[in-house]
């Protein structure tokens, strides 16, 4: 095996077919398949069933997956690693947030950042908490913000700050801006929460279910919805409460378009954790950033 057939194999994963994989490596069609089926031959298995609905994993391609992904995220230290020896303050770094945390306090940190380490080029991307752990373990990331520790053990998680969560609501609702003593007076409320995913669990899908539990409630009447954005939108049109982070509802608090219902009993928070991957080469510029991100808490 070597890295060509590896990406090769990835790729043709991640994009769903031959063709796919073809188009984002710039190659043919022909050429994807060919150096499929050479690795096949060389590992003696099929790594694809070919379906009416396009190739997917086999059984042995599925026990490839996640060292291929390892291998070709080594590749990318190893790369970087030499790279770093000709200067400290330049060079890519990858950082993958959750989206409700790339508001504000973490646009002051980039911007920090980049007048400091003007040479470093700087991505950012958004996804949810699991799939910010599974891009810094495929090496696509090279740090990561999330909800929560991700227990997988190639991840490293760091505890940089915690986050409460608040009771939202429309500016007109009868409670807008009030404190209320428990939960319980808003039983017969409907909520607004991402979505629970079967086989992946994420952080703030299911945290509104534990608070609800915890005190007792039940289960809630609640709709799934799995975008910040529309949450926060119904919640302005009245369709409903959500429980949400603090940075995910700084804006709207600050102009008035939703509120905030105070609830007194309701001690509810989020970590929020760096991760990195263990083992990993962090250069100079991603250790930088990585203070940075320490040092203002997010």
């Amino acid at each position: 095996m070597d890295a060509e057939g590896l990406s090769t194999f990835l790729a043709v994963h991640r994009q769903g077919g031959f063709s796919q994989a073809a188009r984002v490596l710039g190659r043919t069609q022909p050429a994807i398949t060919r150096r499929i089926h050479l690795l096949e031959e060389e590992l003696g298995v099929p790594l694809f069933e070919r379906t009416a609905a396009g190739p997917m994993l086999s059984l042995a391609g599925k026990v490839l997956l996640p060292h291929a992904e390892r291998v070709l995220a080594a590749l990318r230290d190893a790369e970087a690693a030499v790279r770093a020896l000709a200067t400290a303050s330049s060079g890519p770094v990858a950082l993958a947030a959750v989206g409700t945390l790339a508001g504000p306090p973490l646009t002051a940190i980039l911007k920090r950042f980049a007048a400091r380490h003007p040479g470093v080029d700087l991505t950012l991307r958004t996804a949810t908490s699991a799939e910010v752990g599974d891009l810094v373990r495929r090496g696509e990331a090279t740090i990561g913000l999330r909800y929560g520790i991700d227990h997988a053990p190639d991840l490293a998680g760091e505890r940089i700050a915690t986050e409460a969560l608040t009771v939202v609501c429309a500016a007109g609702h009868r409670l807008a801006g009030q404190s209320i003593d428990t939960l319980a007076v808003l039983r017969g409320e409907r909520w607004l929460a991402f979505p629970v995913i079967p086989g992946r669990r994420e952080f703030a899908a299911s945290h509104i279910f534990a608070v609800f539990e915890t005190h007792g409630l039940g289960d809630p009447d609640w709709t799934p919805v799995d975008s910040l954005t529309a949450q926060k939108r119904l919640v302005e049109a009245g369709f409903g409460l959500a429980l949400l982070g603090e940075n995910g509802v700084a804006e709207e608090l600050a102009a008035g378009s939703i509120a905030r219902i105070r609830v007194r009993e309701l001690r509810a928070s989020q970590d929020i954790v760096a991760v990195t991957r263990k083992g990993g080469f962090l250069s100079a510029a991603a250790r930088g950033l990585l203070d940075e991100i320490r040092a203002g808490a997010v």
